[in-house]
């Protein structure tokens, strides 16, 4: 999936990841074609690491917990994280095939493998031990459109066919505890297919329901997106001019003066997270940008804007307080009078955790004996930069907003979609509004995760299918399934 560095989807091949709704396991020979693992075993080190990998591979698939932790402890690979993060990494790895070398240096080795609960390929990477006693480190790892030699793609399905396999998908999931949330389909807007899956208080066995209200994480992100581009198409913002002829007061000078709202759009302005021992600290008192900025406003960048290209959920909480002081309303009050009013999203909201609202689903992190609540991982409310909640359908009345033109003129929404930033190496960075999904198309959307929540919105320009998924559960669960469902869904 080629999209602009999405967080969640990072976490898979970081493989600090949880568990997802999982489809059988097709066989080795499809999905590996002609390649075998021992393709490229022309170095010592290399078969070395193919050896450790295929072991790996095999306790991924048949061992319980105990023989796991023992096999990483005594062997490896290498990985950053304790016991829990080996468990979750296994628990979203389970059914994985190994296809092959893809390349192989004395200093590095790249793995090809499929990954059923993601339903898509990965290059596993891996650093040799600098002698014979030292263990292969895992050096982290990407998605990937290769597909091998011979292998068989999944075939192309028309409406019916895919909605049914997609149904078959999550209620396999939801049936072994692994996924539980809601999903809708829509053509054009016309919606297609929505269902709830599993339990929204595991305690009650309140069942999950259409009208379910779930955290989605990042994808609120597009909310921010929408808004800036608003202001855009006002003339009240710039896209290429610095952040400091909107935010005065900024105390980072070189922020300030060279990171340019295109910078924050497209994740090059080198602004860093949120997340760490400062967040941690302060989570209890940040309740709105402006507490953000007072933490972390006097922050350097981390690397010269338009240089390179990180993910920053700070850049977005920076363009929410840009919405607040070129509107003059606060965040919240923005979206909620200028996106989520005029399009009927009455179920949307960032809403602090403290206010009860008795259609939020709980979120659920973990899988099997260790699943629990996720309520000590939950932000204090939801930001410019995600962490709401809403409804499937209300991400549909926001799709439908996006494509009738009733939140953004035509030609805003294909700045949105095809803007961007030229980074000084020459690559382009897109606008975080949406990517490629293989030979499926453009889409326009955003996922999204944490620990108990993962969302995905898609909507697929050539086709008109918009999938939304939504879950009370650990990524990749609703994002699975929206992969899955844009394999095999036909380009028009």
């Amino acid at each position: 999936m080629n999209k602009v560095a999405l967080p969640a989807s990072a976490l898979i091949w970081a493989l600090i990841a949880t568990p997802a709704a999982a489809a059988a396991s097709p066989p080795a020979a499809d999905v590996c074609g002609e390649m075998t693992p021992a393709d490229g075993l022309q170095l010592p080190s290399t078969a070395k690491v193919v050896r450790l990998a295929m072991d790996w591979v095999d306790k991924i698939n048949s061992a319980d917990d105990a023989a796991y932790v023992r096999f990483m402890e005594e062997r490896g690979p290498v990985q950053l994280g304790g016991l829990e993060r080996w468990l979750e990494s296994r628990d979203i790895l389970r059914g994985i095939h190994l296809c092959g070398v893809k390349s192989a240096e004395a200093n590095g080795v790249e793995l090809l493998a499929f990954i059923p609960n993601f339903d898509s390929y990965g290059i596993l990477r891996f650093k040799p031990g600098a002698t014979e006693a030292d263990k292969t480190e895992y050096t982290g790892g990407s998605g990937t459109d290769a597909v091998p030699p011979g292998a068989v793609r999944p075939a192309k399905l028309a409406l019916p066919g895919l909605i049914e396999a997609i149904d078959a998908r999550a209620a396999s999931g939801a049936a072994k505890d692994q996924f539980s949330g809601a999903i809708l389909l829509a053509k054009s807007g016309r919606v297609l297919f929505q269902k709830a899956y599993g339990l929204a208080d595991r305690a009650r066995h309140k069942p999950n329901k259409l009208d379910t209200q779930f955290r989605f994480g990042s994808m609120g992100k597009m909310f921010t997106a929408v808004a800036i581009m608003q202001l855009v198409e006002k003339g009240r913002i710039d896209l290429e001019a610095p952040i400091g002829s909107y935010l005065t007061d900024y105390p980072n000078r070189d922020i300030a003066t060279k990171v340019t709202v295109a910078n924050l759009l497209s994740h090059t302005g080198g602004t860093g997270n949120i997340f760490g021992p400062d967040f941690d600290r302060r989570k209890a008192s940040l309740r709105s940008t402006k507490d953000y900025v007072d933490l972390y406003g006097s922050r350097a960048p981390e690397f010269a804007p338009g240089s390179r290209q990180s993910y920053s959920n700070y850049g977005f909480i920076l363009l929410g307080r840009i919405v607040e002081q070129v509107s003059g309303l606060q965040y919240d009050d923005y979206i909620q009078r200028n996106i989520f009013k005029p399009v009927g999203m009455t179920s949307t909201g960032n809403r602090p955790e403290s206010k009860v609202l008795p259609r939020r689903a709980i979120g659920y992190t973990g899988s099997g004996a260790r699943l629990k609540s996720a309520d000590d991982w939950l932000p204090l409310n939801g930001t410019a930069a995600g962490g709401g909640y809403a409804t499937v359908g209300d991400f549909n009345r926001f799709a439908g907003g996006l494509t009738s033109r009733r939140l953004l003129r035509g030609e805003t929404l294909q700045k949105l979609i095809d803007g961007g930033v030229r980074r000084a190496d020459g690559q382009f960075a897109g606008f975080d509004f949406g990517g490629t999904e293989g030979d499926t198309g453009r889409f326009i959307g955003h996922d999204g995760g944490a620990p108990g929540m993962n969302g995905s919105l898609q909507h697929f320009l050539m086709s008109g299918v918009t999938v939304i998924v939504l879950a009370n559960r650990d990524f990749p669960a609703a994002e699975s399934i929206a992969v899955f469902a844009a394999h095999r869904l036909p380009t028009n």
